[in-house]
């Protein structure tokens, strides 16, 4: 499975990733918002291997992608994807990670997003695409707004949440607004020169 933007590859995982995973995982910064009993060497193997096992799936269910820049094709820069075992039929969870030395460049964010909901909307006739977050991640907030998404529910998290004052944030596109956010955008685009 490959989707090719401008600047990546949104490749499945292989083995020879590995190492670059676990190397970016190991990083504290990369735990910000995740469960403190998640952030150990041990989890982040055994995600790795979850998304190996993945790939191999039939039918596809979950897609978890490497983000790999076209110029550094041994080079892993984050991962992400859109995954349907939790959802019901017709709506899959996105999810995007930059390695933390990748922090701070939004458009590849945007980039990574806007290929994903395409995907999702135009190859995997989804209906919906939602996703969710702790309320502090305001990268994950800025992207979201960006692509359109609008929040259905904001509501108590876990105790490490709640332990640390944030709540869990919920948002939710359909591919009809995903549409007109896409013509919004090439209008905008289009005429911004004249």
């Amino acid at each position: 499975m490959e989707i090719v933007t401008k600047r990546f590859l949104l490749r499945d995982f292989v083995e020879l990733d590995r190492s670059a995973f676990l190397a970016y995982q190991a990083d504290p910064r990369s735990q910000t918002f995740y469960e403190p009993s998640s952030a150990s060497a041990e989890q982040a193997t055994r995600l790795f291997e979850t998304f190996l096992r993945w790939a191999d799936d039939r039918p596809r269910i979950n897609y978890q992608l490497a983000i790999v820049p076209q110029q550094e094709p041994e080079a892993i820069i984050g991962c992400c994807g859109l995954r349907g075992a939790q959802c019901t039929v017709g709506e899959m969870e996105l999810g995007i990670e930059l390695a933390p030395n990748y922090w701070g460049r939004y458009a590849y964010a945007v980039e990574v997003g806007r290929a994903l909901l395409d995907f999702g909307f135009r190859e995997l006739k989804l209906d919906v695409i939602s996703g969710s977050t702790v309320s502090a991640n305001k990268r994950i907030a800025r992207l979201a707004e960006w692509i359109g998404a609008e929040v259905v529910t904001i509501c108590p998290g876990s105790a490490w949440m709640s332990e640390r004052g944030w709540n869990e944030v919920h948002w939710r596109i359909t591919k009809k607004h995903w549409d007109d956010r896409v013509a919004l955008l090439y209008n905008n685009r289009g005429t911004s020169g004249s």
